[in-house]
């Protein structure tokens, strides 16, 4: 008898499979075509994907829109901003974003701008009390992704670059601060 890696003796590819594998090959294969389909589906009908229209920029001229929003918006004694209105620019850099710490008001529709300026990133945001609650979205130089979102809760939300970015990642991250309005 061979090892484990030896090719066995014989036609073993000609032997006549038995009755049982039979059974657990076909559960097998019907249950992955159940999985196929219930993914797939989810997909199309579920409510779990990311909404928000996206746009092709260029790095550059993102960067210039993030810093037109910076000085546009007013500032509070802890350096952080008050959006001008209902749209929140965030820029990703290595090893930052840019466009960060913002004041938001709870319960209010904000469109969140994202793009990067520099490499891929991941935008993670998650309450500081409740870490299962999360939300989970990748930064790409060259894209714009505006995504609605409302911050039902005051509190503080955390933001980490959660796509390696190079030697500082760790240190990539910033907050949203809701207050109550």
């Amino acid at each position: 008898m061979g090892g484990p890696l030896d090719e066995p003796d014989g036609n073993w590819w000609d032997n006549p499979v038995n009755r049982r594998e039979s059974i657990w090959l076909g559960i097998a294969g019907a249950w992955s075509l159940a999985i196929f389909g219930w993914m797939s589906g989810f997909t199309r009908f579920g409510d779990q994907n990311p909404i928000g229209q996206t746009y092709e920029v260029d790095p550059d001229a993102y960067q210039q829109r993030v810093a037109a929003y910076k000085e546009e918006a007013d500032e509070t004694e802890e350096g952080r901003l008050l959006p001008p209105g209902d749209s929140v620019y965030v820029g990703g850099r290595r090893f930052d974003w840019d466009g960060l710490p913002v004041v938001l008001e709870a319960g209010r529709e904000y469109d969140i701008h994202l793009g990067a300026y520099d490499v891929q990133h991941g935008f993670s945001v998650r309450p500081e009390e409740n870490l299962s609650k999360q939300i989970n979205l990748q930064v790409f130089p060259g894209n714009e992704w505006v995504v609605p979102m409302t911050f039902e809760e005051p509190g503080t939300y955390r933001v980490i670059c959660n796509e390696f970015c190079g030697r500082g990642h760790n240190s990539m991250s910033g907050h949203f601060v809701v207050e109550e309005a």
